[in-house]
Formats: C-alpha cells, sequence, structure tokens
C-alpha cells in the first residue's frame, strides 16, 4: 500500500426532499405554495472518507445507512449535495449487475457496449474477450439475446464483464455472492488476485467474515453518518453493538473493561458473572491440546423476568473470523422462561478440531421477545486460547480425514 490516495471524499452529503402529498411535490416543482411543503432525508450527512493505492477498504453498515448512496457518488452515478470527491484511477463498480445491458442485444453485443461505456476501445475488449467468455462460462448463450438468459446467466456475465477489464479500481457491493456456489468460489479467487495485485479494493458487504479477512480497514456507516473507522475487529465489534441497539430499541448500554481489551454490552436484564475454560481433566485453562475435549463454563444471573433466554458460545479467529459456535436455541437444549434473581450454570463441551494457533471466546445471553431479538449481555472475545497441535491440516479445522494410497 502506497500513501499516494486513490479516493478521497470529504464532508459528503446528500439530501432528498420528502413530501406529504404528490400535490406539495408539483407545486414545489413550479416555485408554487409559498411555503416549504417538504423536509429534508440525509442519506449522506457530512461524511469523510479515504483510501489509499493498494489498500483494500471495506463499508459496512445497516441497510439504509448510505452505503450504497456513497458508493454511486465515488463512481459519478449520483451527484452530492455538498462535498468533494476525488477519485484517482479507472474505476470497475460491480453494483448493480446489468446496469447498461441492453436486453434486446446478445451476450457478445453487450460485452462491447459495456466496455465502451467504461472507457475501452474495441481492440481493448478484444484482447480481454476470451477471458470474458472463460469466466461467465455461459457457453453458445453468449450470441443468444440476453433476453433469453436465466438470472443466474445474466449475473455471471456481467460479473465477467466488470470483473476482467484490469480497472486500477475495484468496487465490489454485495456482488461476490451471485450464481451458484461454483461461480461464487470462482469470483472469490479473482478477487483475491485482485488483492494480491496490489489494486485498491473497496468492498461493501453483510458478510463480516469476508470484511474481516480481505481488508485492510473497515468505515462504519449507519444513518448517512460515518460512525468511526480502524481494524476489521475493531469495527466489526461496533457495527454488532449498533445491531443490538437497533434489535433492542436503541435500549442497549456499552460498557468497556479498564483492565482488558474486551467489548461488553446489553440491556442489563442478565449478567454473565463468571466464565472460564476446563480442559479434559478438568482443569482451569487458556491452552488445549488439539484433539481432546474441553469445556468453556459461564454463569449467568437474571436481573429481569426474561422469556426463554438463548445462551450462547462462538470462536473467533484473531483477526476476527467467526469460525464456529453454538447456542441453546439450535441445539434444543433449553427453553425455559426465567425469573428474576434465577442462576444459571452453562457449559459448553466440546472437541478441539481447531488448527494450532491463538483464537478468542465470545459468550452470550440474548433472546426474543414479541419477535424482537433482545441482547441480555454479550462479552465479545472475553477468553483467549491457544490450541496445541503438532499435525495441522489445511484451513480452519480438522476433518480427522483417514487417508489410504493404494497402487494399482
Amino acid at each position: 500500500m502506497s500513501e499516494e490516495l486513490a479516493i478521497k471524499a470529504e464532508k459528503i452529503e446528500k439530501r432528498y426532499k420528502l413530501y406529504e402529498r404528490n400535490r406539495d411535490r408539483v407545486l414545489d416543482a413550479f416555485g408554487l405554495g409559498g411555503n416549504k411543503r417538504f423536509k429534508y432525508h440525509y442519506a449522506l450527512n457530512g461524511v469523510d472518507f479515504s483510501v489509499y493505492k493498494g489498500e483494500t477498504v471495506g463499508i459496512i453498515g445497516t441497510n439504509g445507512s448510505g452505503k450504497s448512496t456513497l458508493l454511486k457518488i465515488l463512481t459519478g452515478v449520483l451527484t452530492p449535495t455538498g462535498g468533494t470527491v476525488q477519485v484517482n484511477g479507472r474505476i470497475s463498480a460491480l453494483l448493480e449487475l446489468g446496469a447498461g445491458f441492453n436486453m434486446d442485444y446478445n451476450g457478445i453485443e453487450n460485452i462491447y457496449l459495456n466496455g465502451t461505456m467504461m472507457g475501452f476501445t474495441r481492440e481493448e475488449i478484444d484482447a480481454r474477450m476470451d477471458d470474458i467468455l472463460s469466466f461467465a462460462d455461459i457457453g453458445d448463450y453468449v450470441y443468444q439475446p440476453c433476453k433469453t438468459y436465466s438470472s443466474g446467466m445474466f449475473v455471471r456475465l456481467a460479473f465477467a464483464v466488470s470483473i476482467n477489464i484490469d480497472p486500477e479500481i475495484l468496487i465490489v457491493d454485495e456482488a461476490l455472492s451471485v450464481g451458484d456456489v461454483f461461480f461464487q468460489a470462482k469470483c472469490y479467487r479473482k478477487f483475491e488476485e485482485f488483492k494480491e495485485a496490489g489494486k485498491t479494493i473497496l468492498f461493501v458487504s453483510h458478510d463480516l467474515s469476508s470484511v474481516s479477512r480481505y481488508c485492510d480497514r473497515v468505515y462504519l456507516l449507519d444513518k448517512g453518518e460515518m460512525l468511526g473507522y480502524g481494524s476489521p475487529k475493531e469495527i466489526i465489534d461496533k457495527y454488532k453493538q449498533v445491531l443490538a441497539a437497533k434489535a433492542d430499541g436503541g435500549r442497549t448500554e456499552i460498557v468497556e473493561h479498564k483492565d482488558q481489551d474486551v467489548l461488553e454490552y446489553g440491556n442489563g436484564d442478565a449478567r454473565i458473572s463468571d466464565y472460564y475454560i476446563l480442559d479434559e481433566k478438568g482443569n482451569k485453562t487458556s491452552a488445549i491440546v488439539k484433539g481432546t475435549e474441553y469445556t468453556v463454563h459461564m454463569r449467568v444471573r437474571f436481573k429481569s423476568d426474561v422469556p426463554a433466554p438463548i445462551f450462547a458460545c462462538s470462536v473467533k479467529n484473531v483477526k476476527g473470523v467467526e469460525i464456529t459456535g453454538t447456542n441453546t436455541f439450535v441445539s434444543k437444549t433449553f427453553s425455559d422462561s426465567v425469573k428474576e434473581g434465577d442462576e444459571f450454570e452453562i457449559t459448553f463441551k466440546q472437541k478441539m478440531m481447531l488448527q494450532g494457533g491463538e483464537y478468542l471466546i465470545s459468550l452470550g445471553c440474548t433472546g426474543y421477545d414479541g419477535g424482537d431479538l433482545k441482547v441480555y449481555h454479550r462479552l465479545y472475545d472475553i477468553l483467549g486460547i491457544s490450541v496445541i497441535s503438532d499435525s495441522d491440516t489445511v484451513g480452519f479445522y480438522d476433518c480427522e480425514s483417514a487417508i489410504t494410497v493404494t497402487k494399482k
């Protein structure tokens, strides 16, 4: 990553007029009616944003937070109401796959149409044609009108055009989840090629594991305002606070421990008062030998009556990627309502099959009340665990394969 900026946006604002009646919209359009008959809605309000060349930056936020609006401004699809935007480099944006396609044209004609719209000459498109057709892999359908395509074939072609033009800046908005599982894997491999080649990437997704895996920095948007930026782990944890607050009607309280870097929050109806790990011999520990059993313990005391609380335990790696986890709802082990003052000891007994390394355990007590998710108490990254192994395999965990090789 260089110190040269690829994208810089300062004090970006995008506002829309909201009218109570269509009649007011018409009067305002003609400058009639005197008094203001609308109120402003800010899709973005004073947003600062920067991406350095060679950097992979994520943007996360709930629906309606302003992510798509920001991307459309960065790509020139929308004009901001206020602020300035500077982009240094040719952009390929995977925003609305297929935007600009003519459904009466066949696939080949649409490749030339879209390539021309992106600023390529016919000769440059010709040089990339084989890669585009190979990536799309829709066979002779490429010679048929796009209106005859299935939705899967259409997005494959649209993605192939956008991803194979060798841009300096790639902007991806939830586009890596198109098509079947094999095409998705191909999309992610291409994405990794871009990253390894030092391309500048702006990545917007609700898939927090992918954000954590690929991004160098992450921005958090909420209700048109930038809540902060930082490492993927830091901002993803902050995003989970936002989600919990929305689910609980804004009642979630956030409490930071002073003696360790642990995120703690909840509405106060329950409290996780104790937590520890036991090895297979029943000793408290933070180190587990791969292949052995271990138990995660937590004690929860309730400060209010709660209908059917859910007790949860999850494991992340040090980059913040959630690897595995379970809870009493999915395991169908507890569904009782509890009373104020009740206290429970919860244990999660598991076999350690993660690869050797360092991991973090998070604990939680949540539940549903009237169909709404309530977060009573969560402790993120509260326990560290070291997995000791002398026989690691590939990936996150060991599937205990029995391999045989027989000469014929």
